[in-house]
């Protein structure tokens, strides 16, 4: 059963004043309040919306030897998560996609993805690598903005929103990434910065798209530091980034989008930041590394 709080019917509110849930719920008192005033409805299948993601970022890991033998291990252990409810994305270096994609094939619920993407089909362009080739390598989904990006590599709001366009142009799903730094935090400026990486990288994409895109929140003082948000603080900027995305397009398409968690989810953590109402799955980087601990993520609730 779902315990529905005052926040929860606040968020509605701002996001089209539907909120979905699955099966069975019981309201705060506050809530029931909130609930009368704000005119929301609670609907169920929330979870038949948004499906539950769970992305392993490898980052610069993994010789092609190695990566067979974890893609091996993870597909041979996931089951058919296509009647879940949930996926599972492995995002491999471009040197392994191939290779993991064999590995994969026939898997029901896990797709590869890349770790990045260009934003023109072919040309002069030293080490960039385009849609046309990541969609050979057998790729739906890439990951776009990773703070790493931006940090070490100069990806900015509008190289986001460029390489964004040309995933969808081309049918792939982006992961685009948002997150704040620490003294972005401390400052009180993390709500004014993500706002400000969703606005410019949803800038000019249509409704439509907008619906097909998945955002990923990494706060950066907690990508690969062991720190976690808390529950309460990552459910907070969810929420937040839910109604920026219902701003920039409606309700409806806001309560379809996934918005995962990445910062240190790990086994210990994964359930209690799922059970969020925002959180609709996680994108991994250093336990995506060891099969035992990414199906321990993808099967959190056995």
């Amino acid at each position: 059963m779902r315990l529905i709080q005052y926040e929860d019917i606040l968020s509605a509110a701002r996001t089209g004043g539907k909120l979905f849930t699955d099966g069975k719920y019981m309201l705060t008192p506050l809530a029931k309040e909130a609930l009368k005033r704000h005119n929301v409805e609670i609907l169920s299948g929330g979870s038949s919306m948004r499906k539950i993601i769970i992305a392993g970022n490898w980052k610069m890991n993994m010789s092609n030897e190695d990566a067979v033998r974890l893609s091996r291990a993870v597909a041979s252990g996931l089951g058919d998560l296509s009647s879940r409810g949930r996926i599972a994305v492995m995002c491999p270096p471009f040197t392994a996609l191939s290779s993991v994609a064999s590995s994969i094939s026939g898997s029901k619920g896990l797709y590869l993805g890349a770790q990045n993407i260009f934003y023109e089909d072919k040309g002069a362009y030293t080490g960039e690598v385009s849609a046309d080739m990541l969609i050979s390598c057998g790729c739906s989904f890439c990951i776009i903005g990773h703070s790493e990006r931006r940090k070490y590599f100069g990806e900015t709001d509008e190289t986001v929103n460029k390489r964004a366009k040309k995933a969808l142009e081309k049918s792939l799903t982006p992961v685009i990434c948002v997150g704040e730094t620490l003294e972005e935090r401390e400052s009180s400026r993390a709500f004014n910065v993500v706002k400000k990486q969703i606005t410019g990288a949803l800038q000019g994409i249509s409704k439509e798209d907008i619906a097909k895109v998945v955002i990923a929140y990494e706060p950066v003082w907690a990508i690969g530091t062991g720190k976690t948000a808390s529950p309460e603080q990552a459910q907070s900027m969810h929420a937040y980034i839910r109604e920026q995305i219902a701003g920039l397009s409606d309700g409806a398409v806001a309560q379809s989008v996934s918005i995962l968690y990445g910062g240190s989810m790990n086994p210990a953590n994964v359930k209690g930041l799922l059970e969020c109402t925002d959180i609709d799955g996680g994108l991994i980087g250093g336990a995506s590394l060891k099969a035992e601990d990414f199906l321990k993520l993808v099967h959190f609730d056995d």
